[in-house]
């Protein structure tokens, strides 16, 4: 018999607490690309326990750590730990801090998916899509409180590119391999809302930058560029807020995809597995071991830049984005597999429409309130990229229809974009990396 009709804790009005259809709006493409990635549980063994607070806690803790298929991946936390106390080299606390992020950012969004079934649509719709970037914004605010202007930039581009490109991409190719024959659509209108703010994005991102190169000298467009960045900043945390009411309230049946059980039944109820309470316990207790093995990262990062041979923009913008959204990613690719691409573009474009809308205007706002002079100035490569990325992606969905030959297209411009940064040698100074992108621009205007 299933915990759910013993539980007091997972009833309501003596029913078990089930996910109904009304509360199925609130849940994002984030919380539904996790789903492939869980486990059912077997409780036979812990339902034998007679001791109630026993059971309770160890039926916890099977569905949180071990109801996942990434938890032989959950070892790297208390590894990682044991590795920074006990003085381990540093490019082993890195990676082993980098692994051990993979499982619980996946965790954090079924966790937050649980405290939903409690909450209602609306508060677990905002749950989900306020977590569903918890690591990367982490991982920021504790560069940002070293001083590390430059891997919170190389960081949040990285997740930008690697969502429009690597995951986008391997899930059409791999779709569009897996489907043949089959006829492959998709909702044009939730890629199209996704590309405008992508869109708005990045004229924010230029105008900086532009506003830089215009002028003669570096020092007359310093402030004046860190103010604009930081109303900036301002307009698009505006324009993501209106984005959230557009997607949970408004126009909600946009990013609305059939969910199915995996006998092929669509909107199976689901029932909670754990408690509001311990919901809440596991989320706060998942947040501060992701707070500090993204401090390990952010500490080690340049050690294992330096033994390795390899960039700190490469480390940043390939590997960090790559490993800390691994769950995130091979969900999008399982749901690309069966054909249900509506997911797919609910997590590869939702999930860089937040980084670019929401973190990274957060990340300069808390900056401002630190104290650290951070804009949105990501330099010509980077911006470039950026660019390319997002026109690509646009004329990649135009038409509702996919195949694997665009999603091979994403692909090799990610491989492209990655060999460009893994040659690149750039100083992690922010000054430096600033004057050094001013002197064509500087050159020309004295030349002339």
């Amino acid at each position: 018999m299933g915990s759910h009709e013993t539980e007091p804790w997972l009833l309501e009005n003596g029913n078990p607490k089930v996910l109904t259809r009304e509360m199925r709006h609130g849940r994002t493409a984030h919380s539904r690309s996790s789903m492939s990635l869980r486990k059912k549980s077997d409780r036979t063994l812990v339902q034998k326990i007679r001791c109630a607070l026993l059971r309770d806690l160890l039926s916890n803790v099977q569905e949180v750590i071990l109801g996942t298929k990434l938890s032989i991946l959950i070892p790297a936390v208390p590894l990682a730990i044991a590795a920074e106390i006990y003085g381990l080299a540093r490019p082993w606390v890195f990676i082993l801090s980098l692994l051990g992020l993979t499982p619980l950012a996946e965790r954090v969004s079924f966790i937050t998916e649980q405290v939903a079934f409690y909450t209602g649509p609306t508060v677990g719709g905002l749950l989900n899509a306020t977590c569903g970037n918890v690591t990367e914004l982490i991982i920021a605010i504790f560069a940002l409180s070293s001083n590390k202007i430059a891997v919170v930039k190389y960081s949040l581009l990285g997740s930008i590119l690697s969502n429009l490109l690597l995951v986008l991409g391997t899930s059409l190719l791999c779709g569009g391999i897996a489907n043949r024959g089959v006829e492959k659509k998709y909702d044009r209108r939730q890629a199209d809302v996704n590309s405008l703010m992508l869109l708005l994005g990045l004229l924010c991102y230029l105008l900086p930058m532009l506003f830089n190169y215009s002028a003669a000298s570096p020092a007359l467009t310093a402030d004046p560029s860190l103010y604009l960045s930081r109303a900036s900043s301002i307009v698009m945390l505006i324009a993501y807020f209106a984005y959230i009411v557009f997607q949970l309230w408004t126009h909600r049946e946009l990013f609305e995809a059939e969910d199915e059980d995996e006998d092929g039944n669509k909107d199976s109820e689901e029932q909670a597995v754990i408690g509001l309470w311990s919901g809440i316990a596991w989320l706060v207790g998942m947040t501060v071991f992701i707070a500090l093995l993204s401090e390990y990262v952010v500490d080690t990062i340049e050690d294992a830049s330096d033994s390795w041979g390899l960039s700190v923009s490469f480390l940043s913008i390939i590997l960090l984005p790559i490993v800390g959204n691994a769950a995130e990613h091979a969900g999008a690719i399982i749901f690309a597999f069966k054909n249900k691409l509506d997911i797919t573009l609910g997590v590869a474009l939702g999930s860089a429409t937040q980084i670019a809308m929401f973190v990274v205007p957060l990340c300069v706002t808390v900056a401002w309130i630190m104290g650290v002079k951070m804009d949105l100035n990501f330099n010509l490569l980077e911006t470039g990229s950026v660019a390319l990325a997002i026109i690509v992606t646009g004329f990649t969905l135009q038409d509702g229809t996919y195949h694997y030959m665009k999603g091979l297209v994403l692909l090799l411009c990610y491989v492209v974009i990655g060999a460009c940064f893994f040659v690149q040698r750039t100083p992690l100074n922010q000054a430096d990396v600033t004057n050094f992108t001013l002197k064509p621009a500087t050159n020309a205007v004295l030349g002339a």
